[in-house]
C-alpha cells in the first residue's frame, strides 16, 4: 500500500511537521510519497532523504537564517536565499531528487509568470529553497532562467500529486487562520496580510476531505511565522496532535 503525506507551509510552525514524523515512526507508518510547500518542502526533503526527526529539528533550531552574513545586497528581499545553499548541501551531497529515499514533490511560484510549478526531478536544493522564499523577506530563487518564490502563494497544501500515486493520504497542516478582532487591522499591510491568509486557508480547507487522516493543531494560531524561540513548543504540538490522529489511522490500516 502506498501512503502519501502532505506538509503545508507555515514558517517556523513547520516544526510541527517534525513532531508528526516522530509520531509516524512510533506507529510504524512509513509514507512512500511526500508533497510539501515552503517549510513543508524543507521538512519533506529531509524526511525523504532518510534524515532522523531529531536531526531535522536541530537543523531548524541551529540554522541562523537571519544572520547578518545572509543579508541581501542589491536584491529584492532582506535575506539572500542563495546564501542558504551551503546549509543544505551537507545534508544533500548529491543535490538531486533521484538520490532521495522517498518520492518528493515541492511547489514554487514563478513570480514573473504568476504560475505554480511542481518540482520532482533534477536539482533538489534550489527548488526546495525557492519553495520557502517568503515574499519580501527572502530573495527570489533563479532556476533555469525563471524566478521563484514561496509555493504557498498559490498552493499551501499541495495534495494533488499524492492523489495520483497513493492509496492513502495523510495531511499535516500547520497554518491555521488566526482569530482576530477588527482592532488588530490597524494598518494597510495588516489588512493585506490578512487577505492573503484568508485566501490561503480557504483553498486549503477544501482539500482536507481528500485526506484519510488530517493532523491540524489549531493552537498553532498562537505562534508567528518567524517565532524561532518557540520551536520546541511547536514541535510538541505537532507530535501530540499526530499521536491522537494516527492511533485511529493505524487501526484503519490494520483492518484493511
Amino acid at each position: 500500500m502506498s501512503i502519501g503525506i502532505v506538509f503545508s507551509g507555515g514558517g517556523v510552525r513547520g516544526a510541527a511537521h517534525i513532531g508528526v514524523i516522530k509520531a509516524l515512526e512510533e506507529y510504524d507508518i512509513f509514507p512512500t510519497h511526500i508533497s510539501g510547500t515552503s517549510a513543508g518542502a524543507i521538512v519533506g526533503a529531509f524526511y525523504a532523504n532518510g534524515i532522523n526527526w531529531d536531526d531535522i529539528l536541530e537543523f531548524f533550531k541551529a540554522t541562523p537564517l537571519f544572520h547578518i552574513k545572509n543579508y541581501a545586497q542589491g536584491k529584492p528581499g532582506f535575506i539572500d536565499t542563495e546564501k542558504l545553499y551551503k546549509a543544505f548541501i551537507k545534508f544533500f551531497p548529491e543535490d538531486n531528487f533521484d538520490a532521495l529515499k522517498k518520492a518528493l514533490f515541492v511547489t514554487a511560484t514563478d513570480v514573473v509568470k504568476g504560475t505554480l510549478k511542481f518540482f520532482s526531478a533534477g536539482e533538489l536544493i534550489r527548488p526546495v529553497l525557492a519553495s520557502a522564499c517568503f515574499p519580501g523577506v527572502f530573495t527570489p530563487m533563479k532556476i533555469d532562467g525563471s524566478f521563484y518564490i514561496d509555493g504557498g502563494v498559490l498552493n499551501n497544501f499541495p495534495i494533488e500529486p499524492l492523489k495520483m500515486y497513493c492509496d492513502k493520504v495523510i495531511g499535516s497542516y500547520v497554518s491555521p487562520l488566526k482569530n482576530i478582532t477588527v482592532h488588530e487591522l490597524k494598518h494597510s499591510y495588516t489588512v493585506m496580510y490578512r487577505a492573503h491568509k484568508i485566501r490561503e486557508a480557504h483553498e486549503a480547507v477544501h482539500k482536507f476531505s481528500y485526506c484519510d487522516a488530517l493532523i491540524f493543531p489549531q493552537t498553532l494560531e498562537n505562534y508567528g511565522t518567524f517565532d524561532m524561540k518557540s520551536i520546541d513548543e511547536i514541535f510538541d504540538l505537532g507530535y501530540n496532535e499526530a499521536k491522537k490522529i494516527l492511533s485511529g489511522f493505524k487501526r484503519q490500516l490494520l483492518k484493511e
